[in-house]
């Protein structure tokens, strides 16, 4: 009657021990580290950087746990890993390899942060069982709130549309008198009522972005154009989502394991970046700017000779490229960044190259259609610029002349390197300029305690429900008291499988988890007296007891469920993280307190055929006499 298969027991074992794992990197702490990530675009770090960095730390006699080379989706970086205790080791190390990597302190090529890394064992990590990770509250770290300029943002997209107001007369044969920006719009004058009619409807066409009225002052012709408030907000979207991802690419350089970038309001966005110790890296990440310009390059035999002589020609400048060698570019610029909408890696149709494809706005498009019916057979460079230093990033030929604003990069790339790319020439500059008004730091102090705050209360909570468990309910609140054991268990196992963030509002979601849990136990033990004083066996007791309880314990659960999906959807930052904990913390209480509990009373009772009591404390028939109650 209340047996399980031999399967179902199986599978409860195999979930628990798999749970039972992957909690285990939990419980191992983390170490003093050093990180070293790429200071700039283009400079990535290999195994000649491992090597660098061994031997500036075998110079100045530091031994440190282990120096590690790390491979990404996005960076590779080189860690150094201390002991726990160590952390003036490393400093000192920080110190020294900074010197080492970066001989030019005003040019630096690699970044050399502070940063904390988990001493999870490699059997372990070989099955991809990692840890937690931990919010800015418990493992501490550094919160900024930078707001976007977004007056910025609209007056760049205002210039962008002269531009491209005075490409769409000039494409269309229409004569005007000057267009000149005045704040916030555009003033287009003409000489003559036709070409101002024919204007506003070409432009009416063609710029939706923009709003058109015509205007005659003392006999003179004009056209003002403004944007739209649709454009306006549209394009304040826009350079928030941008700003967004660019720190997110930016902030990935800092090897930060969950960096937090949301936005804020209507202009505000909140970076955190957990277990970063050293600020001043944080900040010089954060306030990079990267500019991207396309230049024709110098290829002249005789550019090429006096540059052998180490001279640079009149009108041109020298550029190293990815892989260091010299190039003449002509001082003339093409094309900016500030007219690239789109790149995105992509393959070759015909010889199935990686490649990277461009989209240009209407203006580049113009630009470049010019330019390559100009200087087919000849070269082009791209050249990304940060901190006042430009590196080319690629130099190809053109082949043809490339109309209709698409562009499309190839020559020896491989789909990562196509990839890394297409990144830098998205996301090689912000949208809009960004400020620092809050800064504040979290420190691995103040972490520790929250932790072991939180880790007591808990750990106290469920002690002082499993003995009142035990004591009310006997061998069924052992029952319980292991249940919920395996539900804690169970609920940091499946969040260290997500790689999810946990705060401190998480932690108190675990607490909420563990009260529902011995609700649930609650009910199934209060239904099986319930059977037991209706003079049932105690094997349908045991049956009934779990079967009726179940209905109850699942619309509770469930109501408990839409709210946690409710706060999941419209919440934002530690409401959201106590949503997550919340949702799955549910779904593990009812496996626990359902099948974990039931397994254990089927082991325990299930196989007995004259079971003729149970123990799960006094059961009092309303009918009874207290001086004949019985327990059972």
């Amino acid at each position: 009657m209340n047996r399980y298969p031999l399967w179902k027991y199986i599978l409860i074992a195999v979930i628990l021990i798999v749970a039972a794992v992957y909690t285990l990197p939990n419980f191992y702490g983390e170490s003093p580290a050093v990180q070293v990530s790429p200071g700039k675009a283009t400079v990535k770090v290999t195994e000649q950087t491992l090597k660098a960095v061994e031997d500036a730390l075998a110079a100045a006699q530091i031994k440190p746990n282990g120096v590690f080379f790390e491979q990404g989706a996005q960076q590779n970086s080189v860690r150094v890993r201390f002991a726990p205790t160590d952390g003036e080791l490393q400093l000192r190390s920080r110190d020294v390899l900074e010197k080492a990597l970066n001989p030019d302190p005003a040019d630096p090529s690699y970044i050399v942060a502070l940063n904390l890394v988990p001493n999870t064992p490699t059997w372990l990590l070989k099955i991809n069982a990692l840890p937690m990770y931990l919010g800015l509250d418990l493992r501490g770290g550094v919160h900024f709130l930078l707001a976007v300029d977004m007056k910025a943002a609209v007056t760049k997209r205002i210039e962008a549309a002269t531009g491209e107001v005075r490409t769409l007369l000039r494409d269309h044969k229409i004569r005007h008198a000057g267009i000149v920006r005045v704040g916030d719009t555009l003033e287009i004058s003409f000489r003559n009522e036709q070409d101002l009619e024919a204007a506003m409807d070409v432009l009416r066409n063609r710029q939706t972005d923009l709003t058109f009225a015509k205007e005659d002052q003392n006999g003179k012709f004009m056209i003002r154009a403004t944007m739209s408030q649709k454009a306006m907000s549209d394009v304040q979207s826009y350079a928030l989502k941008q700003n967004v991802a660019t720190l997110h690419n930016r902030i990935n350089e800092l090897g930060v394991a969950e960096p937090v970038i949301a936005q804020q309001g209507a202009d505000r966005i909140v970076v955190q970046l957990p277990g970063v110790q050293d600020t001043a890296k944080a900040k010089d990440i954060l306030g990079r700017t990267a500019t991207l310009e396309v230049r024709m390059v110098d290829d002249s035999p005789e550019a090429l000779a006096q540059l052998s002589q180490g001279t640079v020609p009149f009108g041109t400048e020298r550029f190293k490229d990815r892989e260091g060698r010299d190039i003449l570019v002509k001082r003339q610029v093409v094309l900016t960044g500030d007219n690239l909408n789109d790149a995105q890696p992509g393959f070759d149709n015909q010889t199935h190259e990686p490649t990277v494809n461009l989209t240009l706005d209407a203006k580049g498009a113009r630009i470049f259609k010019d330019v390559t019916r100009e200087n087919v057979g000849k070269r082009m460079a791209i050249i990304l610029f940060e901190k006042g230093k430009g590196e080319v990033v690629t130099a190809p030929v053109i082949r043809q002349e490339i109309g209709g604003g698409r562009v499309q990069i190839s020559g020896r790339m491989t789909t990562v390197e196509a990839t890394d790319t297409a990144l830098l020439l998205r996301a090689g500059s912000l949208a809009a300029p960004m400020e620092i008004i809050e800064e504040r730091l979290v420190g691995p102090s103040l972490g520790a305690a929250n932790i072991k705050a939180g880790f007591e209360s808990t750990l106290w909570g469920f002690i002082a429900v499993s003995v009142f468990m035990v004591i009310y309910y006997h061998l069924f609140g052992v029952f319980s008291a292991i249940a919920l054991t395996c539900n804690l268990f169970l609920l940091v196992a499946i969040l260290s499988m997500l790689q999810a963030t946990l705060t401190l509002p998480g932690i108190a979601a675990m607490a909420l988890t563990l009260g529902m849990a011995v609700d649930a136990n609650v009910l199934i033990n209060e239904r099986i007296r319930e059977e037991l004083r209706e003079n049932r066996t105690p094997q349908q007791a045991i049956k009934e007891g779990y079967d009726m309880a179940f209905n109850t314990i699942l619309d509770s659960n469930i109501t408990s469920l839409i709210a946690g999906i409710a706060l999941l959807i419209f919440g934002s930052g530690p409401v959201r993280g106590f949503a997550v904990v919340h949702c799955l913390g549910i779904l593990t209480s009812i496996f626990t307190s359902v099948m974990v509990s039931r397994a254990l009373v089927n082991l325990w009772y299930g196989r007995r055929k004259k079971l003729t009591s149970l123990s799960i404390g006094q059961i009092w028939r309303p009918d009874a006499d207290k001086s004949t109650a019985k327990g059972a």
